[in-house]
């Protein structure tokens, strides 16, 4: 069965995040490291560390993952932005492997007029100097996050992604965060068997399965090519429930982590209805 989980709030401490996980029954977890809004951010201290180690056994020791800052664009045009995405980004790998966290999920930025090739070509040769800069975090793996194509954004084509994972000199710590939302949103159709099948056709044979390690779990508010990021909550959205069905059953994705960004209050309730939708979802 995947692990079941969601993005939680770190206020108060970063340990605090598994107790809301608990709470809401969720088996995976993704976190900031730090408030996602700002650039300069302090290290993990080691009773943070301690703290965070503790708390992650007690419950279970189920998969964590990292999501780096909203600020970061290492496809920006500006100097200045992309050397502090780049300082930005050493920053959040040294903080996911001082927490012993597999996963750095972060999206592939934006060009901002330069054109698709040319700020892919950037994001690549920049993300190079991020990992060239950090051989401390080998353990970590950067996960590219599937977008919806707002914009001058990029990853909305899988052939995207699949160009910075190949000619990145540190492809074997490249992986794919895929987000529902977004890759309907951009036009990759799951809905029935045959669009699920051709979606995950392409995805094979354009970057490879094995290179896909967590998802994002999202309903859409827009509709199939919008191009617009608007989550929302499970079943109730412009995918629905069959489509989140033929993901959950599916035995290629059996014990990868599936972990929801939907609409929510400081309550785990919705949390808590969301998972428990996705489980009925599941055939015995």
């Amino acid at each position: 069965m995947p692990f079941f989980g969601a993005h939680m709030s770190i206020s108060g401490g970063l340990e605090l995040a598994f107790e809301r996980i608990s709470r809401a029954g969720g088996e995976s977890l993704q976190i900031f490291s730090r408030n996602q809004r700002q650039w300069r951010a302090e290290p993990i201290s080691d009773d943070e560390a301690r703290r965070f180690t503790a708390a992650w056994r007690q419950w279970g020791n189920f998969p964590v993952a990292v999501h780096d800052s909203y600020l970061i664009n290492l496809a920006s045009t500006s100097r200045e932005t992309a050397e502090k995405s780049i300082q930005a980004l050493a920053a959040e790998l040294e903080r996911t492997a001082r927490l012993g966290v597999p996963w750095l999920v972060m999206h592939p930025g934006s060009h901002l007029g330069a054109g698709v090739e040319a700020g892919l070509r950037t994001f690549k040769n920049n993300l190079d100097k991020v990992f060239q800069a950090t051989p401390e975090t080998n353990k970590v793996m950067i996960l590219l996050e599937t977008t919806a194509g707002q914009g001058t954004g990029l990853g909305a084509d899988f052939n995207e992604l699949a160009f910075i994972i190949n000619e990145s000199k540190w492809s074997e710590r490249l992986g794919v965060c895929l987000d529902t939302c977004h890759i309907f949103a951009a036009g990759y159709d799951f809905r029935t068997p045959g669009e699920y099948r051709q979606t995950f056709t392409d995805f094979d044979q354009i970057i490879g399965l094995e290179k896909l390690k967590l998802f994002h779990l999202n309903d859409s508010k827009k509709e199939l090519g919008s191009r617009v990021d608007r989550h929302e909550h499970i079943g109730r959205g412009k995918i629905g429930l069959p489509g989140f069905a033929l993901l959950v059953n599916d035995p290629r994705f059996a014990s990868h982590p599936m972990i929801l960004e939907t609409p929510k209050s400081e309550d785990p309730a919705e949390d808590r209805v969301n998972l428990t939708t996705l489980r009925n979802l599941l055939k015995s």
